[in-house]
């Protein structure tokens, strides 16, 4: 279980600090896995914008106002490009990759948008729905094997990982067969121990994806990645290595974000049963629902970005290469426009958090999510009503706050 002692602010002394001296470490473990940490508490009392400082000691902005966050968010003077010099990262492990270019959420336009306009047809609300019939299908097989086996289980492993792995494979044309290689490396990637580490795990995914882009190129199947070859690479719009780039993002970003909020949003909804309770009672209030616990629980916290010239906001400059961070979890708890916003309710307005990002770079799967989350959720408590966690709930283990959060281990009885 993540160290529940919260790292002590450190002072960092800048040139432009805004008149602050005492700048937040950033980031921290959560001591609650759907709160933010306690740490960050001085940041919703210092609206809009605030000074912090990386694990590396070095400084940078932190956005923590929702409305100052969609307009930066939107803002063409942010750059998203994490091979600039001074680019800021979060951990030793980004920085260890920083070289290495990241499709979609690590370029600017034109790149992106042409990445983007790609890809954009595979993950409309229409094909979303029309994917319900095969989650909905995967859920089952999965709950139906959960009831088969009989209490306890563990609901990381058996169901919250599972649903999206199978689902992005389908979409993309990935074998499912190999879900076990990638979703160690994924694991890797994001939380492995040491900068050699994550290298070692991202080139062990290019390599996987790149036999894969070959095969593929020989013997076409159905899928988002077989179009990409087919269409893109066949007409030289993209190279084998641009293929690639995208591939590992998309599989990635299109298991482990919907994995975690699965996980975290079970745990949630259990620790907090009058909701759970009206949710059984009325159905329909599932997507609200949906939307509300990603408000809450914001799992991707930490957005990058660069300021590539000046930019005056807030009564305060932002300078050329200054690293600007949108804490998600703090900007969804702007009491501006969320009343009372740290506890779960499914009878506010939602739709404008801040979970899937903004802007251009807003996330691309989206509405496959959603889809996701709805059928998962909604299945998993209506076919196992007495659903229950089966440890103390102090005593599961959650991830630590320099990742995507989410639990660790789940275990549940019923």
């Amino acid at each position: 279980m993540p160290d529940p002692t919260i790292e002590t602010p450190r002072t960092v002394e800048t040139p432009h600090s805004a008149g602050t001296a005492h700048a937040v470490a950033f980031p921290q473990d959560r001591t609650c896995p759907y709160h933010p940490p306690t740490g960050y508490d001085p940041l919703r009392e210092t609206r809009p914008l605030a000074r912090i400082t990386l694990y590396d000691g070095r400084p940078a902005w932190l956005v923590t106002g929702h409305a100052l966050a969609r307009e930066l968010l939107a803002d063409p003077r942010l750059s998203s490009d994490r091979t600039r010099d001074g680019f800021p990262v979060t951990t030793a492990r980004l920085a260890g990759v920083r070289d290495r270019r990241t499709a979609l959420l690590g370029v600017d336009d034109p790149e992106h948008r042409t990445q983007r306009r790609m890809l954009i047809p595979s993950f409309t609300l229409k094909r979303a729905t029309s994917m319900r019939p095969r989650i909905q299908g995967i859920v089952d097989g999965l709950l139906d094997r959960m009831t088969d086996q009989g209490p306890p289980a563990e609901l990381v492993r058996d169901f919250a990982l599972p649903v999206p792995s199978m689902v992005i494979c389908e979409l993309l044309g990935v074998p499912y067969a190999d879900h076990e290689f990638f979703e160690e490396q994924s694991r890797r990637l994001l939380r492995g121990p040491d900068v050699a580490d994550v290298l070692d795990a991202r080139d062990r995914l290019e390599a996987y994806l790149g036999d894969l882009v070959d095969r593929k190129r020989k013997e076409p199947g159905d899928g988002v990645l077989d179009d990409l070859v087919q269409q893109r690479l066949g007409e030289g719009e993209l190279d084998r290595a641009e293929v690639v780039s995208l591939a590992i993002i998309l599989l990635i970003a299109g298991h482990e974000t919907t994995a975690n909020m699965i996980s975290l949003g079970t745990y949630t909804l259990l620790q907090h049963p009058d909701r759970l309770a009206e949710l059984r009672a009325d159905p329909a209030l599932l997507p609200v629902a949906v939307e509300e616990l990603m408000r809450m629980l914001s799992i991707a916290d930490g957005l990058l970005r660069q300021a590539d010239q000046d930019i005056e906001v807030a009564g305060t400059t932002i300078r050329a290469g200054d690293g600007v961070i949108f804490s998600t979890s703090v900007i969804n708890r702007d009491r501006t426009l969320y009343e009372a916003p740290d506890e779960l309710d499914f009878h506010r307005p939602t739709r404008h958090h801040v979970a899937f990002g903004f802007g251009i770079h807003q996330c691309l799967g989206q509405n496959l999510a959603r889809t996701e989350l709805e059928i998962a959720l909604g299945s998993l408590f209506a076919r196992l009503p007495g659903l229950r966690l089966a440890a103390p709930p102090q005593e599961i283990p959650f991830k630590p706050g320099d990742t995507i959060q989410g639990m660790l281990e789940l275990p549940v009885t019923w």
